[in-house]
């Protein structure tokens, strides 16, 4: 059977409820339509090929000063003009105070290298493994390989073998140690704001820093003049939580979550709602108050909803900002993450 954008659609079995199940082999994705039917093309045939400027053949052996790898998402604010990107973010060093030397996000990383017996080594990362393993450790989830067997409640994601293929050990993580407190009104370019997480891969000594990740910029030209982690971040009186961020940075990231996560409170105590565990990423129709046990619905365009105060946080920093925020969306499939 042909598909439109070449795919090859093929039926592979029934689903759970006893209608058929296609699958692409050219771009191996889902290709059900609806009532079990044979989709006209695949769910991945409109995503766009790879170029080759988006892919990155790297060595880490290469780089003295240490290389960092990190699942990218767009920021969960974002004042600034610049282009969404998401996909494998790299930075690479000759040395460890000295300059960036790669500075960029790609679609996909291949790394090389060889063991101290000269036998060739290969890994591969892709944009959904990568934002994959960010959304699963920002939500507390333990990664392991494709193939396993756990006592407890684990995610399987091939990334989680990195570490075996070059030989080297899970890096430690720490609080960032300084603060910030800017005024948006002082960078006309505009502020991006990403909650920290824990890198894909790090070949530096020094240890990496958690917080919040912040860009600012003096206009839309220049390079950003504030491009820091902070353990403690303060906009125009605004106080953020780095937990509160880095949980709201992970939701944006899922497709399932989207418009699901709101500002909701206690209608007894009014105490500002935050889901943790599997409800931070299952939107669900009753909440319960961390204060006061209160259970309540929150009102609005979705019955089942996830409670984030970062949302009207973030709402308030845009009241005070030069330019409304962009609204980003990384444009993932449900069915991928």
């Amino acid at each position: 059977m042909k598909g439109n954008k070449d795919c090859r659609i093929v039926g592979v079995g029934k689903r759970r409820d006893g209608r058929p199940r296609y699958w692409c082999l050219v771009h191996h994705a889902n290709a059900t339509a609806k009532y079990g039917k044979p989709a006209v093309q695949c769910r991945s045939a409109q995503i766009r090929e790879i170029h080759p400027t988006e892919a990155l053949t790297l060595d880490p052996s290469l780089y003295r000063g240490g290389v960092a790898i990190w699942g990218a998402v767009p920021p969960v604010y974002d004042t600034t003009r610049g282009p969404k990107e998401h996909g494998i973010h790299v930075h690479a060093r000759q040395s460890e105070r000295g300059p960036k030397i790669i500075d960029g996000t790609f679609r996909s990383v291949r790394l090389i290298g060889s063991t101290a017996e000269h036998q060739k080594r290969e890994f591969s990362i892709s944009e959904l493994d990568a934002i994959y393993y960010m959304a699963s450790s920002l939500f507390g989830f333990q990664v392991n390989g494709r193939e396993f067997r756990d006592k407890e409640v684990a995610i399987g994601n091939p990334i989680a073998k990195i570490y075996e293929a070059f030989g080297r050990q899970p890096h430690s993580v720490v609080p960032a140690s300084r603060e910030l407190d800017l005024e948006q009104r002082k960078y006309p370019g505009g502020i991006q704001i990403w909650g920290s997480n824990s890198a894909i891969l790090r070949t530096a000594s020094k240890n990496e820093e958690s917080g919040i990740h912040i860009h600012a910029f003096e206009n839309d030209t220049k390079p950003p003049t504030i491009d820091e982690t902070f353990r403690r971040v303060r906009i125009d009186g605004i106080t953020l939580d780095p937990m509160l961020i880095r949980t709201l940075m992970a939701q944006t990231a899922l497709p399932h979550t989207y418009g699901r996560v709101v500002d909701a409170s206690c209608p007894e105590c009014h105490k500002g709602h935050f889901d943790t565990g599997a409800r931070s990423f299952t939107p669900h129709e009753q909440h319960t108050c961390s204060r006061c046990k209160t259970t309540f619905r929150t009102t609005g365009r979705f019955r089942k909803t996830i409670g984030n105060p970062a949302i009207r946080i973030l709402a308030a920093l845009a009241n005070k900002s030069l330019r409304a925020p962009q609204i980003h969306d990384t444009n993932l499939l449900p069915e991928t993450l």
